[in-house]
């Protein structure tokens, strides 16, 4: 080999070793550490692994903070089922309002040491969201438990097959009972975090978009947190990818300030990363140019084994994003947007 080609080929093999020790050190210099904007202590039944577990997953995953709900149903095991369902969706069996969630999560939160108690910060959940008496719920919790609840939900509204099985009226966020909650969370400088399906399973087009968009143009001081940037699994099994989800998310974003975004897994795919699991410039750009609006959650429901592939799942797309943006979302912004006397 002459020297001509030699040195082209070295100075190719020394700039290719080059940049794998850039990537390496970028790899490094993204080792991120994580707030779960997100998380169900109890599942359907309402029951859990317990702290412990939850505290050895969240140490396993680089979890500094946590958000910790209960769940505000439970699912009935109906009398006619000859084996307990596992799940909401397990049979046809009724779910029901359950207020005692929110005592199990404070329960469990006044036995930890004051150290890792500051590690979690509780939502109030435990209230039927159609029934304007809730309000007066969350106002006995907040007397009860003074100091310690930092937020609202989330609040199950538009829930697709979940809302199908609820006993009772069908909730909506816009309707009178959680309009009274909006007020009491913006007094208390509260987040509400909401459930509330953007479309149903089979329309192609915003349907229920009024329900969540009415709240935040009618209570500009109350933040809210839409859980799942308002998708779910069962729309995707319809309708695989809304292509109205973007635009309509970035209208919202534009005007109205009060609102957050969750951007827990059923937003992962098909939305922020494609079928190759490479991140959509159109959801880099929209989260950088909303960089403190958007947050991770991990949506486990009492069980925490898969509490780092859930977070970590998003890896990709914040390795893609500016380094100081994909901190702010994966940890920041959901610690920002908690109570100021937090």
């Amino acid at each position: 080999m002459n020297n001509s080609r030699g040195k082209p080929m070295f100075a190719r093999c020394l700039g290719g070793l080059l940049l794998v020790g850039a990537l390496i050190d970028a790899a490094q210099a993204r080792d991120y550490r994580y707030s779960d904007a997100h998380l169900h202590y109890v599942d359907f039944f309402q029951e859990s692994e317990g702290m412990p577990a939850l505290l050895k997953a969240m140490d396993a995953a680089r979890i500094d903070q946590s958000m910790i709900s209960g769940v505000s149903v439970a699912k009935k095991w109906h009398e006619d089922e000859p084996k307990r369902p596992r799940y909401y969706a397990g049979d046809d069996a009724d779910a029901y309002w359950y207020s005692a969630t929110d005592v199990y999560v404070a329960a469990a939160l006044q036995k930890l040491p004051a150290e890792q108690r500051k590690r979690f910060h509780p939502f109030l959940t435990g209230f039927n969201p159609v029934d304007k008496n809730a309000v007066t719920h969350i106002e006995r919790m907040l007397e009860l438990y003074p100091g310690l609840w930092q937020g609202i939900g989330e609040v199950f509204t538009r829930h697709d097959d979940l809302t199908a099985l609820t006993s009772g009226d069908t909730p909506r966020a816009n309707n009178e009972a959680m309009t009274r909650i909006y007020h009491l969370a913006a007094e208390q400088d509260m987040p509400v975090l909401i459930h509330s399906n953007i479309t149903s399973k089979r329309e192609r087009n915003p349907l229920y978009l009024a329900e969540i968009e009415e709240p935040l143009r009618n209570h500009p001081h109350t933040r809210f947190i839409w859980a799942h940037a308002g998708t779910s699994l069962e729309i995707h099994r319809h309708q695989t990818r809304m292509d109205f989800l973007l635009p309509t998310l970035t209208r919202l974003l534009e005007d109205y300030p009060n609102l957050f975004v969750d951007l827990s897994w059923s937003v992962l795919q098909p939305y922020l990363l494609d079928e190759q699991g490479v991140p959509r410039p159109q959801w880099l750009a929209l989260v950088q140019r909303f960089p403190e609006r958007f947050m991770l959650g991990s949506d486990v429901v009492g069980r925490y084994g898969s509490l780092g592939e859930q977070l970590h799942g998003f890896d990709p797309f914040l390795d893609a994003l500016p380094a100081d943006v994909a901190q702010k979302v994966a940890r920041d912004n959901f610690l920002a947007v908690l109570p100021k006397a937090r």
